[in-house]
């Protein structure tokens, strides 16, 4: 009797031995394809997506120069506790001229 009962709690696991991949990694959907596939959505999507990205870039930058807005002096904005420790130390480290204002107000107005 024993043995017999051994015998099926073994059969009834032997049904379940763990497998040498698992069902979900990349190595179950074959080697074989993957390279191709890459490569056709590098050419057909990636690049595509790149070159409208470049026409972007290049449409808008042909509408020319917008108008910067006026400034205002906000108590909160442009508050300088200590001076930067580059150039003169009023100016940010990418400042323009045009864009980005000082506490006062713009360079060239």
């Amino acid at each position: 009797m024993a043995a017999g009962v051994g015998s099926r709690v073994s059969g009834l696991l032997g049904r379940f031995q763990p497998q040498l991949a698992r069902p979900m990694s990349g190595g179950a959907h074959g080697e074989e394809g993957s390279a191709r596939m890459w490569k056709a959505l590098t050419y057909f999507v990636a690049l595509p997506g790149v070159g409208v990205s470049m026409l972007n870039v290049f449409l808008k930058s042909q509408h020319g120069e917008h108008e910067r807005p006026e400034f205002v002096a906000y108590p909160h904005l442009r508050i300088r506790s200590k001076p930067f420790p580059w150039g003169d130390g009023n100016h940010t480290l990418f400042h323009n001229t045009h864009v980005n204002a000082l506490p006062t107000g713009y360079e060239d107005e």
